[in-house]
């Protein structure tokens, strides 16, 4: 399987069409865009830095560092095998909670909140695509499909 090369560009000017044409000639896919713009000093909000701990992860008892949480973990792992098998986000839902997993808010999963998890997926995908612990995943997969 060919892996996946990534590379962030600042662009040299506005984004055009012939731009997007260029970069896709060379084999280049756009999947994220980020936006920008300028506002006036009397409309800047403060910086919010605060930010949510990533699902699947846990402030640690020391309370310095990010540590594993195993059965959160466990949901993610459920929900990129069953990705990778195509299945609807409503069967995924169901299966998260049939087998005893719960949102944060330790609410049933549905496929919104299957859904909004896509992000987390996305991140944490090429570290668990590499782990030993997903190629005997990848083999049991492989046996179902």
């Amino acid at each position: 399987m060919a892996r996946v090369e990534r590379m962030r560009e600042v662009l040299p000017g506005p984004l055009t069409a012939a731009y997007i044409e260029l970069k896709s000639a060379q084999g280049w896919q756009p999947v994220a865009v980020v936006w920008e713009r300028r506002v006036e000093d009397g409309q800047a909000e403060a910086a919010n830095i605060a930010e949510g701990v990533p699902y699947g992860l846990k402030i640690s008892e020391n309370c310095l560092e990010l540590e594993q949480d195993i059965q959160e973990k466990e949901a993610l792992l459920a929900m990129l095998e069953m990705i990778i098998q195509d299945k609807p986000l409503s069967e995924i839902a169901e299966s998260l909670n049939q087998r005893g997993f719960r949102t944060r808010h330790n609410t049933s999963w549905t496929p919104g909140t299957v859904f909004d998890m896509l992000p987390r997926l996305i991140e944490v995908g090429p570290r668990v695509f590499t782990s030993e612990e997903w190629v005997v995943r990848r083999g049991r997969l492989m046996n179902f499909v």
